[in-house]
């Protein structure tokens, strides 16, 4: 488990014996991630590029699920798992490293794990991937390299899921009856349609959290605030993440809308970072925070993980979190109304003081014990 979490429940208060065991059940592709960083440009055909610094961690869907777990949300994770060395790295750093529950992931003998190679320069990031499909498990088809859908889902008290056009998982629906609030992203649509009905899933959704540049394609908005308002009208809370300007949300239900902007870092790594932000505004959710209040912490969550290296590795948990306030707050000449706008940690974190004990990926699957 987390050490250097100081044991935050962030649904402490909320509690009840009633209550599904699980906080969040997510289910995706588990990468290898390698991660090369301190690259000054892209790597250049024919030649060789030598990178300033490196790590590995879990990838792909472990991104968000680690997020999860390191802000106290009790997380359930259906993933394949290859029987290969990347397979039981992923597996331990995932179960014994975050306690995040594995019991509904399966390990496929002879199957080698996906695996991702990023590259980050310049801000950015290039990423190469490898996989192949996973056999079907006893619980239901695969669709992807490593993908997992139940057909019985935990009860949960929320669900994450990455919608694409023309596809339904039947895992979505059993989840939204059992009472999971579904929180969903969506990736780039390779049809160019662009069409909302071509996702099907997004009628059982609580709230859609695509980008400024999916939103306005999908609602045929120019402006991602518009977009938002747009797709406020097909879910109950759409949340525009901006990049650089921050993130926009409308409460369809209310007409409350919320903005705030991003926090300006020095950005090593963006990978996982759009997982992070959506790990932090679940949390808030669940909690019952209100909506600038969940903006304010996803982004401050996404913020403090692209300092550091590793999609996973780097997702910030309350030690982190209490760090920064505790730094930002002391320092001279900060705009008070930034220190207002996340004036709520307060009630949340420890009072002792904390050295910020940023996460870093190792270079290495692992050394041998001697």
């Amino acid at each position: 488990m987390d050490t250097d979490n100081p044991g935050i429940d962030p649904l402490g208060g909320l509690r009840a014996p009633q209550d599904p065991a699980c906080d969040v059940f997510l289910t995706g592709t588990v990468f290898l991630d390698i991660i090369f960083t301190g690259l000054d440009s892209a790597p250049v055909r024919g030649t060789e590029s030598w990178a300033r610094g490196m790590g590995s961690s879990p990838g792909g869907v472990a991104n968000m699920a680690t997020a999860l777990a390191r802000l106290g949300l009790r997380t359930s994770l259906a993933a394949a798992f290859g029987d290969d060395h990347y397979g039981e790295y992923c597996w331990d750093a995932l179960e014994q490293g975050e306690g995040i529950d594995l019991s509904m992931s399966h390990t496929v003998p002879g199957w080698h794990s996906p695996v991702t190679v990023s590259m980050a320069y310049e801000g950015e990031r290039t990423m190469v991937s490898h996989g192949h499909e996973a056999p079907a498990p006893a619980s239901g088809p695969a669709a992807a390299p490593g993908v997992v859908f139940p057909r019985c889902p935990p009860r949960a008290r929320a669900a994450v899921a990455s919608l694409a056009p023309g596809r339904r998982e039947p895992w979505v629906a059993a989840a939204a009856r059992h009472g999971a609030l579904i929180f969903a992203d969506v990736g780039w649509d390779e049809t160019g349609r662009w069409d909302l009905d071509a996702l099907p899933d997004l009628e059982h959704c609580a709230a859609f959290l695509p980008n400024a540049e999916e939103a306005m394609r999908y609602t045929r908005r120019d402006c991602p605030r518009a977009a938002a308002h747009a797709l406020a009208e097909r879910v109950p809370l759409a949340v525009v993440t901006l990049g650089a300007d921050g993130a926009y949300a409308v409460d369809g239900r209310t007409g409350t809308a919320a903005e705030v902007p991003a926090i300006d870092v020095e950005a090593l790594d963006p990978t996982g970072a759009g997982d992070v932000f959506v790990a932090g505004f679940v949390t808030g959710t669940l909690a019952g925070w209100p909506l600038a209040d969940r903006l304010a912490f996803a982004g401050l969550t996404a913020a403090l993980s692209v300092q550091e290296f590793g999609g996973s590795l780097s997702a910030p948990g309350w030690a982190e979190i209490a760090g920064w306030w505790q730094r930002v707050r002391t320092c001279a000449g900060q705009d008070p109304a930034a220190l207002e706008r996340y004036a709520f940690l307060e009630r949340l974190l420890p009072s002792a003081d904390r050295a910020w004990p940023l996460r870093r990926a190792v270079p290495t699957i692992g050394f041998r014990t001697p």
